[in-house]
């Protein structure tokens, strides 16, 4: 029997080393593979130009106060509307902004970039950039993308449905003028949480509505559950937080804002969450179950790429073009 005990042991070791090893395996085959940058997406378009013009990269100097980046996948028929209500507002400021609009078309196959530059020429006294990715890499990397070659101090993230008011931006604004008053490294995001029994939420459908209360329960599990709203897209960042937190995103798919909150309060940079006014826009080509899916999966490759240090809150330099 005494001689059994060893035997036991090594193949008990053996073993869990034989399920550690494929569980890591594991997590190297699903874990999404770098996001690389081609030359021509680092040049955008707009109704001045005919020849595609260099980016500002987020290690240069802010040219202007505020850059809104939008993120869009076939958005012709939305985009308009959002890009009225964003110029809208920001021309009506009596303290005034600079600021520029990058549209980040993420591989659409509609005609978005077109639709965004002609967009440009109906507001030609306004500064309106449109970069083209060579392929469809998902909202985060078009985010991501927008973040890296974004010229503002502070840097927005806005949805190109236009579910959130832009007007809103003034609470975001404000909230982080509260935060950061020294223009220090800063994010605030706008949420939808005290919005949950309204009229807007409770349509939903009931699907809908069962997957996102089980996502904060997940949330709080992976370590955000601090943010109630963590999908809400509508995020502003100081420059000094946009340059420690993209370039260390790995995440090109939904769940992005959950790892970019996570990095955060892995560094230290102080998060605020403000109430925004939203509303359902028709046209979304969002999978409710194949994202919930794509999301749960996607959660836990972050925790766990981040537990094991595969995946650190150092952010990795931008590569020199």
């Amino acid at each position: 029997m005494d001689n059994q005990n060893p035997s036991l042991i090594c193949i008990g070791i053996l073993v869990l080393s034989s399920g550690v090893l494929l569980v890591y395996t594991l997590l190297i085959i699903w874990s999404p593979p770098p996001i690389i940058t081609h030359e021509s997406e680092k040049k955008y378009r707009s109704h001045s130009s005919t020849k595609p013009l260099p980016l500002t990269r987020l290690d240069e100097p802010s040219k202007v106060d505020l850059t809104v980046v939008v993120p869009a996948y076939n958005e012709t028929e939305r985009l308009p509307a959002m890009m009225a209500d964003t110029i809208g507002h920001l021309s009506s400021l009596k303290t005034k902004r600079t600021f520029e609009i990058l549209v980040v078309d993420d591989g659409s196959n509609d005609g978005t970039s077109s639709t965004a530059l002609k967009l440009a020429a109906k507001y030609p006294k306004y500064d309106i950039k449109v970069v083209t990715l060579e392929r469809n890499i998902g909202k985060g990397g078009a985010v991501r993308h927008g973040m890296l070659y974004g010229g503002g101090e502070r840097l927005l993230m806005a949805d190109a449905d236009g579910a959130s008011r832009m007007e809103d931006l003034e609470l975001l604004w404000k909230s982080m003028d509260e935060i950061a008053p020294n223009h220090g490294p800063a994010v605030v995001v706008g949420s939808r949480a005290h919005l949950v029994k309204s009229e807007a939420v409770v349509k939903r459908s009931f699907l809908r509505n069962v997957l996102m209360y089980g996502l904060h329960t997940v949330l709080r599990i992976v370590g955000v559950g601090h943010i109630r709203d963590t999908q809400c897209g509508f995020k502003l960042f100081s420059r000094s937080a946009a340059q420690q937190i993209f370039p260390a995103q790995h995440l090109p798919t939904w769940i992005f804002d959950v790892e970019l909150l996570l990095l955060a309060k892995q560094l230290r940079i102080p998060v605020s969450e403000v109430p925004i006014e939203w509303h359902e826009v028709a046209g979304s080509k969002l999978n409710v179950v194949t994202a919930s899916v794509q999301m749960l999966r996607d959660l836990l490759i972050v925790r766990a790429n981040h537990l094991l240090g595969r995946w650190t809150a150092s952010p990795t330099k931008m590569k020199s073009d």
